[in-house]
């Protein structure tokens, strides 16, 4: 086993020698970016100085943010793999300009979850290097997340036609479906780790279907297809068995037509669906998407400039419509960029399996890269009819504090899938 571990570690070390990364220039190209979209919005903002000190105060929070972790992880954390980090400090920048244009008093919030989010990556990769304190963790963090999502039936606020938020007085307001993420992917992941029988396989299920479950009774129907689509996922890269995941689609099909009989914010949603154009939907069910596909059609390849946007007047801009934000104000370059960079997750969690240190890292990570490709794609083909709307965020754009520190948490999984991250424990294992 210490054998097999230090052979890893070499490969690793002979892989990143043969493909050198500069992660100052990096770093730094990310900055330069940032601060190109910081003053586009001081610019546009000129007049109103105290919008412009808010944005200056938290655009050099944010970015002193990414340099200190940076620092600390290369020297006293020894780290020299820091590409997924760079991709999140992109989405994380892109998003924190989108929202500044769009909704400017909700960039405080958004700079606090993006500090928890930053903490807890740390923390978590801490926890995720040991693999035995990691299964310790599985069965109650599996009761945990079936308790917060109950808890939700009980203590839950409608919003938008979704019991999913949990509002504790006048300032905060949590969406406990988003931490459950984390936990769902960790749960599977470690649940599956070693498949000696279809036991294990079919204790995941059960959990599956209590968390999806629960998420239809809230209405919370995006994320439930999230979590499915993840779940189809795990399970199959760990039994391969075709006939398991036909026999789950086709109960989900029955389940989603079932629904539609009896929900009328989903048939509405599918009413509309391909048909946003037409004169009666035009201003009414279809307002959001027709104008988030008139603003990325006018804003063109560069975009007509932060703050000079129309759909950052519309209602949910910085939330579930914020693709279309970026695609105006930006350009849809920097739109097929965010779009590639979660393709690039799912890249570089998949190239790094065949060296992670066991079947539990390898699934973490990809599940949680997959998990981050579906909500982008569901988000992003929602906001612009190719699938029905289903209000999903998109992640670490969207405004929202739960949301940022969830796709923090999933990224932990995905650098925790990189041997590179624990060539230490590789050392210590070989002197061991």
């Amino acid at each position: 086993m210490a054998k097999s571990a230090e052979d890893k570690a070499l490969k690793v070390k002979k892989e990143h020698r043969r493909h050198p990364i500069n992660n100052f220039l990096m770093l730094a190209v990310i900055t330069f970016f940032q601060c190109y979209c910081f003053a586009q919005l001081i610019v546009e903002n000129w007049k109103e100085f105290s919008v412009n000190i808010e944005i200056l105060i938290y655009a050099a929070v944010f970015i002193a943010v990414e340099w200190v972790y940076f620092i600390v992880m290369r020297t006293a954390g020894r780290r020299k793999n820091f590409e997924i980090e760079f991709i999140a400090f992109f989405l994380s920048g892109v998003g924190f300009a989108a929202i500044a244009s769009a909704k400017p008093d909700g960039l405080l919030v958004q700079v606090a979850a993006f500090v928890i989010g930053i903490i807890g990556f740390i923390v978590l990769v801490w926890i995720l290097g040991d693999s035995e304190r990691a299964m310790k963790l599985r069965l109650p963090l599996g009761i945990l997340a079936i308790v917060i999502l109950a808890a939700n039936i009980v203590l839950g606020t409608d919003i938008n036609g979704a019991r999913n938020w949990i509002v504790i007085g006048d300032a905060i307001s949590l969406q406990p479906s988003e931490f459950v993420k984390i936990i769902f992917v960790f749960v599977g992941a470690a649940t599956l780790e070693k498949l000696q029988t279809a036991k294990n396989l079919y204790v995941f299920i059960g959990f599956s279907a209590a968390c999806v479950g629960i998420l239809f009774i809230l209405r919370d129907f995006g994320t439930a297809v999230i979590f499915f689509l993840t779940f189809l996922l795990i399970a199959f890269m760990r039994s391969g068995d075709l006939r398991t995941i036909g026999l789950a689609l086709a109960s989900a099909g029955l389940g989603g037509w079932l629904i539609m009989q009896f929900k009328d914010t989903v048939k509405n949603r599918f009413a509309t669906w391909r048909h946003v154009w037409d004169e009666e939907m035009i201003d009414g069910k279809g307002f959001q998407q027709t104008r988030v596909l008139i603003g990325i059609a006018s804003g063109g390849l560069f975009g007509l400039g932060l703050g000079k946007g129309n759909v950052r007047n519309v209602i949910f801009s910085s939330t579930d419509l914020i693709f279309g934000v970026v695609c105006e104000e930006m350009g849809i370059i920097i739109g097929l960029l965010v779009l590639a960079s979660f393709v690039l997750f799912a890249i570089y969690a998949i190239n790094n399996a065949r060296t992670s240190r066991s079947a539990f890292y390898a699934i973490a990570a990809t599940a949680a890269a997959g998990l981050l490709l579906f909500q982008c794609c569901i988000n992003i083909f929602g906001v612009t009819d190719v699938i029905p709307f289903t209000g999903v965020t998109l992640p670490f754009l969207s405004r929202g504090g739960s949301s940022m520190i969830s796709c923090w948490g999933l990224l932990a999984f995905i650098k925790a899938g990189d041997a590179r991250t624990y060539l230490t424990t590789y050392g210590e294992i070989k002197k061991k």
